[in-house]
């Protein structure tokens, strides 16, 4: 099994970008959802909610400093490096994150229609993995909604849209906001995994991801559909939930990339 591709979200439910190889921290992927998007009261905003936030796209420059576009050529540097204000967030066992400057916060707003905040998390050794999610004493996490990272296999995507219609287009699998995509093996292999080994660096596997309604949208249009949850509530559904992709935490540091070799343990 490989690699065939690697993505990095370095804000919270905006779109992300491929990258060829990228750090492994205990709290996830380098650049990996750092900032995200606060309202007024420092509620957090996802693409659940507001779908337009998907039309932006982040760029990780450099530990904390990202670019943020739009689709129509704007672009916008936001710099942490001297701080800001910290605020109260909403984020689960976060308690506060520090905010962009006024200029920031009315780009996006302007863009998106509503009031917006961008805030990044100054230290993720700090916001644990919580116990019902797998986290175990020590794990810690980015802004991430559950687990430091998310892996997906091409062989179960290739299922979903078998399932889905077989002479459809084939789903994006963006869709799911993956870290890691491998090839190799038989469909939902992965689901009987204990632990991950890539290119030497181990994880280990918290849970199976339950899916959210942000699947059903269409990273390009933009439009909301009814796949692939539909599909998945017919083929994967038990506890009244979906399931998806497997969440990671890593269990030591080092490097990926794409084309490494994938070595998984199996449940006993």
């Amino acid at each position: 099994m490989r690699v065939t591709r690697l993505r990095v979200y370095p804000v919270k439910s905006l779109a992300g970008e491929d990258v060829a190889g990228a750090w492994v921290n205990p709290w996830g992927l380098e650049q990996d959802r750092r900032w995200g998007l606060v309202g007024r009261k420092g509620e957090k905003l996802t693409a659940r909610e507001h779908t337009q936030l998907l039309g932006l796209t982040a760029r990780s420059l450099a530990e904390n400093v990202v670019r943020l576009a739009d689709r129509d050529g704007g672009v916008i540097d936001v710099d942490m490096r001297e701080g800001g204000e910290i605020i109260a967030v909403d984020h689960s066992r976060q308690g506060s994150a520090v905010a962009a400057g006024s200029d920031v916060s009315r780009w996006l707003s302007d863009r998106l229609g509503f009031r917006v905040r961008l805030v990044w998390q100054p230290d993720p050794l700090l916001r644990p993995i919580a116990a019902q999610e797998g986290g175990q004493p020590g794990d810690v996490m980015s802004l991430a909604d559950a687990a430091p990272l998310l892996l997906i296999t091409e062989s179960s995507m290739r299922q979903l849209d078998d399932w889905a219609d077989s002479g459809a287009q084939p789903l994006d699998p963006v869709r799911f906001r993956p870290n890691v995509v491998i090839d190799g093996g038989e469909p939902f292999v992965e689901e009987g995994w204990t632990s991950v080994h890539i290119n030497g660096v181990p994880f280990r596997v918290t849970m199976i991801c339950d899916r959210c309604s942000m699947t059903t949208l269409d990273p390009v249009t933009l439009a909301r559909g009814r796949e692939p949850i539909r599909t998945l509530a017919a083929h994967r559904r038990r506890e009244n939930k979906t399931w998806f992709g497997l969440r990671l935490t890593p269990l030591g540091r080092g490097r990926i990339h794409v084309g490494d070799h994938v070595e998984p343990s199996l449940s006993a």
